[in-house]
């Protein structure tokens, strides 16, 4: 196999993954599940200090009620280091949406 063909084979084969990955995010973002019973009110949480040196690179993202199908599970909330500085947190919401109820995710700003 020549240089030429090796590297015509990669770059196919990273354009297909890159495909892939594109088409099943669409895929996945065009999925909307309607909840038939409202979520319980958000939990009281309690945010843990952090060391200073954290703070700048790190963000508490609250807690939210995620449908497993069946009941409402809590997941509780979390330190996440932000993806570039000054990136904020836009929170998950839970939306009325015809007879149920629709969980729009969480995201960075």
């Amino acid at each position: 196999m020549t240089v030429m063909s090796r590297r015509g084979m990669l770059a196919g084969t990273a354009f297909a993954a890159v495909g892939l990955t594109a088409s099943h995010a669409l895929a996945q973002a065009s999925v909307e599940v309607v909840v038939p019973v409202a979520p319980p009110a958000p939990r009281v949480e309690v945010i843990p200090e952090i060391a200073v040196e954290r703070r700048e690179r790190e963000h508490w993202v609250p807690g939210y009620w995620k449908w497993n199908g069946r009941a409402h599970d809590w997941y509780e909330g979390r330190y996440v280091v932000r993806p570039r500085a000054g990136a904020v947190w836009v929170p998950g919401r839970w939306e009325p949406r015809g007879s149920g109820y629709v969980y729009i995710d969480g995201h960075w700003g």
